[in-house]
């Protein structure tokens, strides 16, 4: 099936349509999408990193979860496949995919599907409108970066801190100075650079055109990223998608922070369900590089407006603030999915291997 999943669309496979062997599933991936080749010309992936990705789905072997989702970022101009991140806009998809593919059984009114992520380990509860026992695709739910209207999928994740990574702030600080610049590296489910724009000399206002086109500025990025991978324990990141970027600057729209996010050589003209809950996570982290710049209501359960280029991602957190800093034990947000296509895909003849040139 294609489902666009939140502000990303990919490819969704049952796990035992495809080889278990990532050497072959890979290569298999590859030719599907028609990587690498930067318009994907050759196969059904969008010539976009959130328009090249793939969700991996069967029914759980253990009592926690309902099924088991693996997620895999397919590189558009590189024979690439990351199965280290985590995506939540996919895993939007994840609830009526097992359910149009009978793993999970929907009762009427709503379904509540417990996927487990196997990159991540992460359990997610996601809740799907089924009226009369079957998926709906129709409703009055809007997010920013997707046109019109569809039906509300409630997701809410439980101890996502240090999915990745092991810990909340994998280098065992609230701030670091990289490359002469004060960042936050944060992992609340996607390992996150955060940065101030301005120490950058950019207001974080920009476009993403313009951003994209700032070849300076993305070669500074990428040194960054690549010298917080190793500080943050992922090792040298240099073909990894992980760790991504956040520029930040105050809001302009009543929100809680602007953002300009990397995903992470590309401009986003959004923000990722898992970036957007790290970074409002370090918005409510005494410390972090947000002071000064981020607006925060005060409460255990704030609701954090991120603006991004094409609008705002609200992310509810529940705290416990009964240590010495406060802790997320549930980061809770909607998306809205839609099944695209249903049939059949036909690879390339010759496989393209992860090591070709």
């Amino acid at each position: 099936m294609l489902i666009r999943g939140g502000t990303s669309k990919g490819a969704y496979f049952l796990a035992s349509d495809l080889p278990s062997s990532p050497q072959e599933r890979d290569p298999l991936l590859l030719s599907i999408l028609g990587s690498p080749h930067p318009d994907q010309i050759d196969g059904i992936g969008g010539g976009h990193p959130l328009r090249s990705k793939v969700a991996i789905v069967a029914k759980s072997t253990g009592a926690e979860a309902d099924v088991d989702f693996l997620f895999a970022q397919v590189a558009v101009d590189k024979p690439l496949v990351d199965t280290s991140p985590n995506c939540g806009n996919i895993l939007s998809g994840v609830g009526p995919f097992a359910i149009e593919r009978g793993l999970v059984s929907a009762k009427d009114g709503s379904t509540t599907v417990r996927v487990k992520t196997l990159n991540t380990g992460t359990i997610a509860e996601l809740i799907v409108a089924t009226p009369g026992g079957a998926v709906s695709y129709e409703g009055d739910a809007r997010i920013d970066g997707v046109p019109g209207t569809g039906a509300p999928i409630l997701v809410n994740f439980m101890d996502v801190a240090g999915s990745v990574c092991g810990s909340l702030f994998p280098t065992g600080h609230t701030t670091d100075l990289i490359g002469g610049v004060r960042v936050t590296c944060i992992d609340n489910g996607m390992p996150v650079v955060v940065i101030p724009a301005n120490s950058l000399g950019r207001t974080g206002y920009e476009s993403v055109a313009d951003l994209n086109a700032d070849t300076e500025l993305k070669g500074r990025l990428e040194g960054l990223r690549r010298a917080a991978g190793p500080l943050m324990g992922l090792g040298d990141v240099t073909e990894a998608a992980i760790p991504k970027l956040s520029l930040i600057a105050p809001p302009r729209n009543g929100g809680c922070v602007t953002t300009r996010n990397f995903i992470p050589r590309t401009c986003h003209t959004a923000i990722g369900v898992f970036g957007a809950v790290s970074v409002a996570t370090a918005c409510v982290i005494p410390g972090s590089v947000t002071d000064g710049i981020a607006h925060i209501n005060p409460g255990d359960k704030p609701s954090l407006s991120v603006e991004h280029p094409t609008g705002e991602f609200t992310v509810n957190l529940e705290l416990d603030r009964s240590g010495d800093q406060p802790a997320v034990k549930r980061a809770g947000l909607l998306r809205t999915a839609r099944l695209l296509f249903d049939g059949q895909v036909f690879p390339h003849p010759q496989y393209l291997t992860p090591s070709a040139p």
